[in-house]
């Protein structure tokens, strides 16, 4: 069911203590402020996602997710986290493609699927990101690069569990720039995004998925970007890192 969603990736900031209070402080003002109508996830290091996820038990709309993880359930990967430990702990989602871990580690759309697999194969929501460099955007081909990629990582899963994925679309060369897409830019690929997907799945599957940008999201844009039809959210990233901040971006719709 497509909701608004806020997700707030932390990258690798945050020690234990820096991210106990963190949290804390968001989980306490989005229980007096936040309607039901919008999701919190909160995504931070592997090193404290557990007790990030203990202070949000029970907390209606706040979920706890990963950055990553492996696609086999355990074995010889040194330092590699696998979907069954993350079930473990009770982590709901996993962001999985994003740009730092495609353009840094080398991740290719075939890691990507079978990380997909897996995440879904243990019942947790993936978090699937998706989106193109400057130069691919300068030359025009933004939406042939981004059907690719969701082609090539998500379009041999049935029906049904393509829809319990969550999608992120990230213009990569707005994240971390302090660049932006404007929210025409979002709205242009969002749609877009749901015409691949209605295409290939029909369209009351492509009007149920939630569709977030990540791109330099702050409280000053948000409003702006989740006004547009089919912009459900945001994936953010060092706006996440400040409690006031990112609440008031989930505050936006």
């Amino acid at each position: 069911m497509r909701r608004n969603t806020v997700a707030g990736n932390w990258k690798m900031n945050t020690n234990r203590e820096e991210g106990n209070k963190l949290s804390s402080e968001i989980i306490n003002m989005a229980g007096s402020e936040l309607n039901s109508e919008v999701d919190l996830i909160l995504i931070p290091p592997f090193t404290h996602a557990f007790e990030v996820q203990k202070l949000a038990t029970g907390n209606k709309n706040i979920y706890v997710g990963a950055q990553n993880c492996h696609f086999e359930d355990s074995g010889a990967f040194t330092g590699e986290v696998s979907p069954i430990m993350l079930k473990g702990i009770n982590l709901s989602h996993v962001v999985l493609g994003h740009s730092e871990r495609r353009e840094i580690f080398n991740e290719s759309n075939e890691t990507i699927k079978k990380k997909v697999d897996a995440v879904l194969k243990h019942n947790l929501t993936p978090i699937f990101c998706c989106g193109e460099p400057l130069g691919i955007r300068e030359k025009g081909t933004q939406n042939a690069y981004v059907s690719s990629q969701i082609e090539e990582s998500l379009f041999h899963l049935s029906k049904l569990d393509f829809e319990k994925i969550i999608i992120a679309y990230e213009p990569i060369w707005a994240i971390g720039t302090g660049l932006t897409a404007s929210p025409l830019q979002a709205q242009e690929m969002h749609r877009e995004i749901r015409s691949m997907i209605a295409k290939k799945y029909g369209t009351e599957t492509a009007q149920n998925i939630s569709i977030l940008y990540g791109g330099s999201v702050k409280p000053d844009n948000a409003k702006e970007l989740f006004a547009c039809e089919d912009v459900d959210g945001g994936l953010v990233g060092g706006a996440s890192l400040k409690s006031r901040g990112f609440v008031d971006i989930a505050k936006s719709f």
